[in-house]
């Protein structure tokens, strides 16, 4: 009618075939009529190349009946009806070609034995119409699934307006994920080609897709062919250097995805695991284009230290706090404390680790480090071996906002756990720092750097009475890829919304490491500290946060300055344009593991330190700001604010 809308038939048969498919007994019975066709072919063909004289038992139609319903019980014995056959494999070919050829082969035997019994008497059927049955059902029957394959698959990429890719990778993953999108007509991308990169690996085809070498030529192919996407194997993701072989395509704007590991076993033909690993393609990793090898530690030794041991977390809950938690259950320790003030991130930890880890014991603790009595019981209750201390604040605008409650946190929090680790006799204790602690500009940083010295001066008060005290150990690194508080999923959040993307200024740079890294330096920490080091993380080339968030827009597959834009906000209270290590009157000594520094700091007198916190802590306690800060940069004189209202303080 006239005034409504119409829909075309293209339309109706990709909605048809999104919402249903043929059922089973509708597959064989479309299977039982190619083999009657097939029956009818065949037997004018061999009437053909017979004898005249040629005579069978049978009628020609009883022959067709008994043909097809002997075939019918094949297709029922090998269940070829059994699949989709939009998904048809090369398992459901192999299932039609035995079933047809059983059924041949029955039949013939029959022909063989009837002749026999009956003394040589006419067979049954015609054998050469049997052998010409065999190879026109199995052309019939195939051919048939191709062209609804086909069908299928042509309708269902107009439809959802599929994205052509090439696959970097020609060998065994490589060819896998090729495969697996040919098989997934609902998957978004299309196979187009293959990249090598080796001369041994370029051929002119595989699976019938075009294979290109990587050279000065590709990109051009790419724009000719309009082909904005490449899936990476994750083969080859461990094979090249992601930010040096993967920065042309993202300069050019080519969204660079890859797919979880997996091997041929997994997949099979199964198309729920097919659909698993098509589901699941995404987008590479901002953290595997740091500006330095990925980083993996040497936990050989871990094992020792904590295996059979009582292991306590605090800050359980937190990105790093949860990461130490999930590397120390893999080393079995006999129980680990997960000790955490935010109820809901620790609930939903504790389920997920009993999920992860059936057989180990996780006891969830609600409590906080501020609190000495809680702090107390969970120590006289637990008596934890190893102590990893994660627990703190480290927003650095709310902390210059609210140096008291950093104070209270970072410092007595710290002193809390440190006191109570030497008071029952714990054999390690680990705390988690920030290079922010060097050369202090903001409060967050001076509050742990604070907490460093406690900790280390009160190990070298421990130690002189006692050997055998707990052995403190600290560890410093920069800025954690996807952490609380981490630039990335702030970026992420803002790019989702289609941007723009806030930078505080062009020139910032950092020290980036991903939260496994972070915590693995932790733990083999512990192992390498004979007590009062301060371990430093060899992290590189630092990274411009501008191109960081460049980055991010490129590989969410747009433009910078086109699709996302980037503004830059101005430095926050605080906030310095780059980060240390190190202070510049520290050195550092090497360890067995060339990517960790021992920093040698300044030692402090106890007694000394313990009083000036006391009163630090007092003060914070008592909300007073301005003092507060001030006895902070009494404790730490190389801290000086810099775009904050403490600045007037350093005067």
């Amino acid at each position: 009618m006239k005034g409504m809308n119409t829909i075309s038939k293209t339309d109706m048969f990709s909605h048809w075939i999104n919402i249903g498919y043929l059922p089973r007994w509708g597959v064989l019975l479309l299977d039982l009529l190619i083999a009657l066709v097939a029956f009818v072919i065949s037997y004018l063909i061999g009437r053909g190349l017979l004898d005249y004289d040629a005579t069978v038992r049978l009628p020609i139609w009883q022959q067709a009946i008994t043909i097809v319903l002997l075939q019918g019980v094949s297709f029922w014995a090998f269940h070829t009806y059994s699949g989709i056959l939009r998904y048809s494999t090369f398992v459901d070919t192999l299932k039609v070609t035995a079933a047809v050829v059983a059924n041949g082969l029955f039949l013939f035997l029959t022909n063989l034995i009837v002749k026999y019994v009956t003394n040589y008497i006419n067979p049954p059927f015609f054998t050469t119409v049997l052998v010409i049955y065999v190879f026109v059902a199995i052309t019939l029957l195939f051919g048939w699934r191709v062209i609804i394959k086909t069908v299928f698959e042509y309708i269902s990429h107009r439809s959802n307006g599929v994205d052509k890719v090439l696959i970097y990778g020609t060998k065994s993953a490589g060819l896998s994920i090729a495969k697996m999108l040919q098989s997934n007509l609902e998957s978004q991308y299309r196979p187009v080609g293959f990249i090598a990169d080796k001369y041994d690996d370029i051929q002119h085809d595989l699976l019938g897709l075009t294979v290109y070498p990587l050279n000065e030529q590709l990109m051009y192919t790419l724009k000719k062919h309009h082909i904005r996407h490449i899936i990476v194997s994750p083969l080859k993701m461990k094979q090249i250097n992601p930010l040096v072989d993967l920065k042309p395509f993202i300069d050019n704007n080519i969204r660079i995805l890859t797919t979880p590991y997996f091997t041929d076993f997994s997949i099979g033909e199964n198309n729920d695991n097919i659909n698993t690993i098509v589901g699941r393609i995404e987008s590479i990793k901002v953290e595997d284009l740091l500006e330095r090898p990925v980083i993996e530690m040497d936990t050989e030794n871990v094992g020792t230290i904590l295996e059979g041991q009582t292991v306590m977390v605090t800050g359980a809950a937190g990105s790093i706090g949860s990461e130490i938690v999930r590397q120390v259950a893999a080393f079995k320790p006999q129980t680990i404390v997960l000790f955490e003030m935010a109820e809901s991130p620790l609930h939903d930890l504790t389920v997920d680790l009993r999920k992860e880890f059936p057989n180990q014991q996780f006891v969830p603790v609600i409590a906080d480090v501020r609190n000495v009595d809680m702090v107390e019981e969970v120590f006289e209750e637990y008596h934890p071996h190893v102590v990893f201390h994660a627990a703190a604040y480290k927003h650095v605008p709310l902390m210059e906002d609210f140096p008291a409650q950093a104070i209270l946190a970072n410092v007595q929090g710290s002193k809390n756990v440190a006191d109570m680790a030497i008071k029952f006799n714990a054999k390690r204790f680990v705390m988690v720092s920030t290079d922010k602690a060097v050369n202090p500009t903001n409060v967050m940083g001076a509050s742990k750097r604070i907490a460093e010295i406690y900790v280390q001066s009160l190990f070298l008060k421990a130690a002189k009475e006692n050997a055998n005290c707990t052995k403190f150990i600290t560890t410093r690194f920069g800025n954690v890829l996807g952490s609380n508080g981490s630039v990335v999923p702030y970026f992420k959040k803002q790019i989702a919304a289609g941007g723009p993307v806030t930078v505080t200024h062009p020139d910032i740079i950092r020290y980036f490491m991903t939260i496994p890294e972070a915590s693995c330096l932790v733990l083999e920490a512990a192992t390498l500290g004979s007590g009062g080091e301060i371990f430093c993380f060899d992290m590189g080339q630092p990274v411009k946060i501008a191109d960081l968030a460049k980055n991010m827009i490129r590989l969410a597959g747009l433009i910078p300055g086109k699709d996302i834009k980037i503004t830059y906000t101005g430095l926050r209270p605080g906030e310095k344009l780059f980060e240390e290590l190190l202070n510049q009157k520290e050195t550092t000594i090497p360890t067995k593991n060339k990517k960790i520094l021992v920093a040698k700091v300044r030692e402090y007198e106890f007694d000394s330190v313990s009083e000036q916190i006391q009163q630090l802590i007092a003060m914070a306690e008592d909300g007073k700001v301005f003092p507060t800060v001030q006895a902070m940069k009494n404790i730490v004189p190389e801290f000086k604010s810099k775009n904050s209202v403490y600045e007037k303080l350093d005067k």
